[in-house]
C-alpha cells in the first residue's frame, strides 16, 4: 500500500475549523412543532403555526450551558413551512400568527452569545407546485437558498439530507446539488456542506453509533453516495432512526479497505442524534429525555472518535427549550467540566519523554506538535506523584493528516485504533505515577498535538 498516497490527504481549512467546534446543536423547530409530526405533507395552514413565548436567546443560553458551540436550525423542513421571510412562497412565518422571522432572530441571539450558526434547508418541499418539475424547481429552491446565504451573516455549515420524494405531477424531483454546492461557495465560502455534500459526512445512523476506527481519509466515491438512484429516504420512521451502523460500513478507512481505491478525500464523519426519542418536539417525550451518563457517552465516543456531536434539542410549542431538556443539557455542561476542565498534566512537575527527547512544552501549545521519527514509538509521562485517572486524551495533528493506526496505554491495559483530531480513552480509575503510550502502527510517521488526563470523580 502506497502510505504516502494516503498521507497526502489533507483537512481543507473550513473542515479544520468545523472539527474544533467538536459539541454542536441542531433544532429542529418549524410546523411539525404544532402538528405533532416529524415528517409534514405540505398541506398544512401557516395558522397552525403560533410559538407563544419564542425566545431564541434561551436556546443559546441552554446551548452554552451545555458547552455547546455551534448550532444548526431547521429554515425549511419537508412540509416547505420557512422560518423567515422568503419572498418565495406564502408558507411562511410572514403570514402566520407570529410572523417573527426566527432565523434572523437566531443569528442575532448567536452573535450575543458567541455561538456559531448554521442552517439546514430541506430540497425536498412537499408544498411548493413547482417541486418535480425539473429546473423550474430547482431555480425556486436556488432563490430560497440565497436568500438565507445572503441575509443572516457568516454561517459555518449548510445541512442537507438525502430526503427526496414525488412532485404533484408524479415526477421525481431531481436536485441540482452542484449548482447548490457553487451558490454556497460563492455566498459563504467558509461554510462546510454536511451530510449530503462534499466536506462532512454522515455517520450512517441516528442512533448516536460510532465506528471502532474512525478515517477522515476515505474513497472519493463516498461523497456522491446520495447521487445513486434509489439511494434517497422517502419515508421516516423510528426503525431508520434508531439502527446503528451497518456491518458492511465498519472499516471505511483502514489500509485494507482503501488498497484498490483510486481516489481519496478528506470527508469526516458528524454524529447526529437527538436528546429525544424524535427530531421535533412531541409532549408525550417529555418523561423521554435521555439520561446524563448516555448524552456523556455520545460525548465521549463520538468528539472522543474522531467526529463532530450533533445533538439535536427541539424548542417546544412555546417556541423555548423544555425545563426537561434544558435541566439535562445543565447537568451535562456541569460534569463535562467537572471531568476536563483540569489537565492532571499541566501540574507542575509533569515531564513528557520519548527516547531521551522532552516533548512537555510541545505538546501543551495549540499550535505546536511531535513528530515521531518512524512509524513506531513510545512516549512516557512522569507525573509529579500518584495521580487517579480516568480519561487520556490524544489528539493528532490533522493539517500534517491522519496517520495513527493502532496504540496502547500500558498502565490502563488499553488498546486502540485510530486516534485523528481527538481520541477520548476511558477506563475505571486507577492510580499511577506514570503513563506509557505506545503507538505501535502508523502510516510513515505520526504526529501528536496533544495529551491530557484528567479523572472523573
Amino acid at each position: 500500500m502506497d502510505l504516502q498516497k494516503l498521507t497526502a490527504i489533507r483537512p481543507h481549512e473550513r473542515q479544520i475549523a468545523w472539527q474544533k467546534l467538536e459539541f454542536t446543536a441542531f433544532l429542529h423547530f418549524g410546523m411539525n412543532t404544532f402538528t405533532h409530526r416529524e415528517w409534514g405533507t405540505g398541506q398544512e395552514s401557516p395558522a397552525q403555526y403560533n410559538p407563544s413565548r419564542l425566545d431564541t436567546d434561551q436556546w443559546c443560553e441552554v446551548m452554552q450551558s451545555a458547552g455547546i458551540k455551534a448550532c444548526v436550525l431547521t429554515a425549511k423542513h419537508h412540509d416547505g413551512f420557512c422560518l423567515w421571510d422568503t419572498r418565495y412562497t406564502k408558507h411562511s412565518v410572514r403570514t402566520s400568527p407570529q410572523p417573527k422571522d426566527v432565523v434572523a432572530g437566531l443569528a442575532g441571539s448567536c452573535k450575543k452569545y458567541g455561538l456559531k450558526l448554521g442552517l439546514y434547508l430541506s430540497p425536498w418541499d412537499r408544498h411548493e407546485p413547482s417541486y418535480g418539475k425539473g429546473e423550474e424547481y430547482n431555480d425556486f429552491f436556488c432563490g430560497q437558498l440565497e436568500e438565507v446565504l445572503t441575509r443572516y451573516g457568516n454561517l459555518y455549515s449548510l445541512w442537507f439530507d438525502g430526503a427526496c420524494g414525488e412532485g404533484a405531477n408524479g415526477k421525481k424531483q431531481i436536485y441540482d446539488w452542484d449548482r447548490y454546492y457553487a451558490l454556497i461557495r460563492r455566498h459563504q465560502p467558509s461554510a462546510v456542506i454536511a451530510s449530503v455534500g462534499p466536506d462532512v459526512r454522515w455517520i450512517g445512523n441516528e442512533a448516536g453509533a460510532t465506528r471502532p476506527s474512525e478515517w477522515s481519509i476515505v474513497p472519493a466515491k463516498l461523497q456522491n453516495a446520495h447521487k445513486i438512484a434509489g439511494d434517497s429516504q422517502q419515508i421516516d420512521g423510528s426503525r431508520f432512526r434508531e439502527q446503528g451502523v451497518k456491518h458492511q460500513d465498519e472499516d471505511l478507512g483502514s489500509r485494507q479497505a482503501l488498497e484498490n481505491e483510486e481516489n481519496l478525500v478528506w470527508y469526516p464523519a458528524e454524529v447526529d442524534v437527538s436528546i429525544r426519542p424524535g427530531w421535533f418536539y412531541h409532549p408525550e417525550e417529555d418523561d423521554k429525555v435521555k439520561s446524563l451518563e448516555t448524552l456523556l457517552r455520545f460525548y465521549e465516543t463520538a468528539i472522543g472518535g474522531n467526529a463532530v456531536l450533533l445533538l439535536n434539542i427541539p424548542p417546544d410549542t412555546e417556541g423555548r427549550i423544555h425545563e426537561q431538556d434544558r435541566r439535562r443539557l445543565s447537568e451535562l455542561g456541569k460534569r463535562l467540566k467537572a471531568i476536563f476542565s483540569r489537565n492532571l498534566l499541566d501540574e507542575p512537575g509533569t515531564a513528557i519523554f520519548s527516547n531521551g527527547e522532552d516533548l512537555t512544552a510541545l505538546l501543551k501549545d495549540d499550535d505546536s506538535y511531535w513528530k515521531s521519527p518512524g512509524e513506531a514509538a513510545e512516549i512516557e509521562i512522569i507525573l509529579p506523584g500518584p495521580r487517579k485517572i480516568s480519561h487520556l486524551v490524544l489528539q493528532e495533528q490533522i493539517q500534517e493528516s491522519q496517520r495513527i493506526e493502532a496504540f496502547t496505554i500500558k498502565e490502563f491495559e488499553y488498546s486502540g485504533t485510530t486516534v485523528g483530531y481527538k481520541k477520548i480513552c476511558r477506563f475505571e480509575p486507577a492510580e499511577t505515577n506514570r503513563i506509557r503510550i505506545a503507538i505501535q502502527e502508523s502510516r510513515e510517521f505520526f504526529t501528536l498535538r496533544f495529551i491530557g488526563a484528567y479523572l472523573d470523580a
